[in-house]
């Protein structure tokens, strides 16, 4: 890995960060893999006010120097069934120029250690069937898919547009 990549947590009050994240999540919305359509200027101009309210949420930037490169956006849920949070995982994004230099793991060991740190008990996260870099890469750093009971299959995700 280049020595001048790094990641930190965001500060959505930072304006260089906010801006990193309107860019970064437009650029992937805009990619085939996340639906090929780029961000409303409503969500544009009302994202990162909307993630700075909700305290279960928290994002992830990498950096190449000063050029922001890579985001992850995490949602803190909850386990009923082990009482405790849980780290949803909602976009990994890594701008084409810079994928498969290991950003995408660096960021998830982020979102981890900050899920670690309050008290998550597991990570989840989505992934298309048909996006085989990312599901490799959520394989070879330990995500599986969701089952309980074996004889049941695992989980599909599902959504209802409201």
């Amino acid at each position: 890995m280049d020595s001048a990549l790094f990641v930190r947590p965001a500060d959505y009050a930072d304006a260089v960060d906010a801006a990193a994240i309107v860019m970064l999540l437009d650029a992937y919305a805009s990619d085939p893999a996340g639906g090929g359509e780029p961000l409303s200027t409503y969500t544009k101009d009302h994202l990162v006010a909307s993630l700075a309210a909700r305290p279960q949420a928290f994002s992830i930037l990498a950096f190449d120097g000063q050029t922001p490169v890579g985001l992850v956006n995490c949602i803190e849920g909850f386990s009923t069934f082990k009482c405790k949070p849980l780290i949803n995982v909602h976009d990994v994004a890594v701008l084409a120029s810079h994928r498969g230099r290991g950003i995408a793991a660096l960021m998830l060991a982020e979102a981890e250690r900050i899920g670690r740190a309050r008290g998550a008990v597991k990570m989840t996260l989505e992934v298309l069937s048909g996006n085989a870099p990312a599901m490799k890469l959520y394989r070879r750093i330990g995500y599986e898919g969701y089952q309980l009971d074996p004889s049941m299959g695992t989980a599909q995700f599902m959504q209802k547009w409201l």
